[in-house]
């Protein structure tokens, strides 16, 4: 009698392909051969079909065994339905009110505050735990000690894998080409940060850059006054390096550039009358000077576009990967000045408005620039402030996280459920903004004016996981937990749909 085990592997490789984890793991429980079959094949299919990005676990999770890869993703989704995590500060607080910003790649993170810049690296854990997170050093940007050159904005730039060259640009005007190296220490010691630095033509009337983003070897700015420039680094960072020029008109804040989908793209939040403006690159790498589509909220997309409220968009991201809409890249999440978020699916043609005025703007090809709808809008019932920020990640690859204007608070919804949306204090409950944040598959960091700080929902996470803070008493508003769970630190959440009362986490 012909048994399943007979069957060609070829044909039981596309037996396991649907299989979800429940049917895996009793698969591999019947016989040895279905347990090396699922070892061999399912688990792998299993991951493809569940993707979960994550930049600071990537080094750990080539090395794990595609069955140990599952299991952290399946712990970590069940931490997030349960939304528990370990709450931890990564230094202590800074001198002053800074303005930070963060930039992260598979080794390290950047914390840009201030003129200096502060690298924490992504390790490999020794035994099943979750990746450690070490503080490597800092440098100082600072060229006169007697002036102030704050950092505005960075962003890591392709180098061939090295992680260790960015784009940073300062308050002054001045953008510069910043290559770290890191000096290990011979006697275990801590290691040093050092870097070389080289001047990158600055934006037109010196105006300061709001928002840097690369992708593969293209490098999008954006300066406060609405200038936008589009431009390659294979030729480095000289004066003659072609680029795409645009002047939006308007006060910039943040940009976000996609060359995957089927037409590349450039996104830019501004503060005017259309604050979210969709702009084609062309074949040749040019920005079109004409808006491809305009993304408005659902009053404003049936408004003619002479009578549109002002408003301003302070933050981008590319929308969740599992999503209703499918992990398009043409599917943006965007944080707004009145406390929504609003995502938008730029395929969504039936979203858009029927009559948007005789004053409409044109686009490259002559038609008009459609105004398009929200797909979802998302706020925290409790709170009216800002967006400033916002990325996506998280559980089953399908939440939304929002920092948001004071408090230091963060939002987080699952889009597959966005009525279930909570919202979580930092660590030492800071009276700040989050300015930048970053949602991977189990973590979320964040920074606000005094700190950046990280939301682990993965499993197997100690005190040895982050950078140790000084027992201090009294000091930065944290308060340590007590017990089994000293990994952690004790910060107020909420519920959207609750009364709005903070419970301690």
């Amino acid at each position: 009698m012909l048994t399943l085990t007979a069957l060609p592997v070829d044909i039981l490789i596309l037996v396991l392909e649907p299989l979800g984890l429940h049917e895996l793991t009793a698969l591999s429980l019947t016989c040895h051969a279905f347990y090396s079959i699922v070892e061999e094949y399912g688990w792998s299919s299993y991951l493809r079909a569940h993707h979960r990005p994550s930049y600071s676990l990537s080094k750990a999770r080539s090395l794990w065994s595609p069955r140990i890869r599952a299991r952290y993703d399946v712990m970590t989704d069940s931490a997030w339905t349960r939304s528990e995590f370990i709450a931890r500060p990564l230094s202590r607080t800074w001198a002053g009110k800074l303005q930070p910003v963060l930039a992260i790649s598979p080794s390290r993170m950047i914390v840009g505050a201030g003129s200096n810049l502060y690298s924490y690296s992504f390790g490999v854990p020794k035994a099943w735990s979750s990746p450690p997170v070490a503080f490597e050093g800092a440098v100082s940007l600072m060229e006169n000690p007697d002036r102030a050159r704050n950092i505005t904005a960075i962003s890591f730039i392709e180098d061939g894998g090295l992680d260790a060259t960015l784009d940073v640009a300062f308050q002054d005007g001045a953008i510069e080409r910043v290559r770290i190296t890191t000096t290990r220490s011979q006697t275990d010691g801590p290691s040093s940060l050092s870097c070389s630095r080289s001047n990158i033509t600055p934006m037109p009337n010196g105006d300061f850059v709001e928002s840097i983003t690369s992708e593969s070897n293209i490098v999008l700015a954006l300066s406060s006054n609405g200038y936008a420039r589009l431009s390659s680094n294979r030729t480095g960072p000289s004066n003659t390096t072609p680029y795409s020029l645009i002047d939006l008109k308007s006060r910039s804040w943040v940009s976000h550039l996609c060359l995957q989908a089927s037409t590349p793209y450039a996104v830019f939040g501004t503060a005017s009358t259309t604050p979210l403006n969709v702009h084609a690159i062309t074949d040749g790498g040019q920005l079109s000077s004409q808006p491809l589509a305009i993304l408005h909220t659902r009053r404003g997309a049936d408004l003619p576009i002479d009578k549109l409220p002002s408003s301003a968009v302070y933050g981008l991201a590319r929308g969740p990967m599992n999503s209703p809409w499918g992990s398009s890249p043409q599917i943006l999440v965007s944080g707004w000045f009145d406390g929504q978020v609003r995502c938008y699916d730029l395929r969504s043609s039936s979203r858009t408005s029927r009559d948007s005025g005789p004053c409409e703007p044109s686009t490259p090809t002559g038609g008009s620039a459609p105004l398009l709808r929200p797909v979802l809008s998302l706020a925290d019932r409790w709170s009216y402030e800002p967006i400033y920020s916002v990325s996506c990640g998280g559980g089953s690859a399908s939440h939304i996280a929002a920092g948001t204007a004071r408090h230091s608070v963060v939002s987080f919804w699952d889009v597959r459920s966005p009525a279930t949306g909570w919202s979580v204090h930092a660590p030492g409950n800071d009276p700040s903004p989050v300015y930048s944040v970053v949602l991977e598959s189990s973590r979320f960091f964040g920074v606000t004016q005094s700190r950046p700080f990280v939301y682990d929902f993965g499993p197997g996470v100690s005190l040895d996981t982050y950078p140790p803070i000084p027992q201090v008493r009294g000091i930065d508003n944290l308060k340590q937990k007590k017990g089994s769970n000293r990994a952690t630190y004790h910060v107020l959440r909420y519920e959207h749909n609750s009364s709005g009362l903070c419970n301690e986490h």
